[in-house]
């Protein structure tokens, strides 16, 4: 049982490190790795967009803040 688990959170680690990172294309990535992720080849490509897609939070622009009166 414990195995049978351990090969589920392995399937799908890219979607899980697309949502921790909260990558843009998380969603892109969960639906290549649950129709492509059988196949290795689809499974490291959707590893590796994973790991090389920019943080959602590094496109976010502070707000304009004005120092001093």
């Amino acid at each position: 049982m414990h195995f049978l688990i351990l090969l589920i959170g392995l399937y799908f680690l890219p979607a899980i490190v697309a949502a921790i990172r909260q990558t843009h294309n998380a969603t892109g990535i969960l639906l290549l790795n649950i129709f492509l992720g059988w196949t290795v080849i689809g499974w490291v490509v959707a590893l590796m967009m994973s790991i090389c897609s920019a943080p959602y939070y590094a496109y976010y622009q502070p707000p304009y803040c004005r120092r001093g009166w």
